[in-house]
């Protein structure tokens, strides 16, 4: 774990982004954590977190002509990104697109930077994929190649199948998913953090669980 993945977490708890108790999933699992990047809701927030996204953009090695933010949730975090990135000498176009056409003014459904060249995918989450796979064809529509997508956490859990939905998604499209955070660093956060202790041996239970195959 590099230490802005640790920042990262130690950031996510101190907002109640991360916490710990007993949740539900959408899929209806009891786990004993919960992540909610919906809490990164003010300008402060909003700007550490930007940076997190960049600093894990720059550490994949990982080289994109621009980034797009699928709406709603990636809109304010591509903006966030190429702010971040420009601040450390890195300035690249953003876009994002409607949920429904737009047939006056500017037009289309793309608004920001024209859709060209290699395109970094930015959201908060991946659940079950669709948005994303949504998002993949809506560039490849536009001439653009999607080259990687760009996420906050991934809960390394398995979907429908043995595989997670990252997982999933990079067999069927070829694209790295780049998390600024994973289930694993989560773990190794945990093991460095003795009030947290507890909370560790519940995080496993549940990874060893409902984890995807590696």
């Amino acid at each position: 774990m590099t230490r802005f993945q640790q920042d990262f977490l130690a950031y996510a708890l101190a907002r109640g982004v991360l916490c710990f108790g007993r949740f539900t999933t959408k899929a209806g699992r009891e786990t004993p954590y919960f992540f909610n990047a919906g809490l990164f809701n003010d300008g402060e927030s909003l700007r550490r977190l930007g940076g997190f996204y960049a600093e894990a953009y720059l550490a994949s090695g990982l080289v994109c002509d621009q980034l797009f933010g699928p709406a709603y949730k990636g809109i304010t975090l591509a903006a966030a990104t190429a702010v971040a990135l420009a601040e450390k000498g890195h300035n690249l176009p953003y876009s994002f697109n409607r949920k429904e056409a737009k047939d006056h003014g500017e037009g289309g459904v793309i608004v920001g930077a024209p859709l060209k060249g290699r395109v970094m995918i930015v959201d908060d989450v991946i659940t079950d994929g669709g948005a994303k796979r949504e998002a993949i064809e809506l560039i490849r529509a536009q001439g653009a190649d999607a080259v990687g997508i760009l996420i906050a956490f991934d809960r390394m859990e398995r979907g429908r199948g043995e595989r997670s939905a990252v997982q999933e998604l990079t067999l069927e499209f070829g694209l790295p998913v780049i998390a600024i955070a994973t289930l694993e660093d989560l773990l190794a956060f945990l093991t460095v953090r003795p009030d947290l202790a507890k909370q560790a041996a519940k995080v496993v239970a549940y990874r060893e669980r409902y984890g995807a195959a590696t």
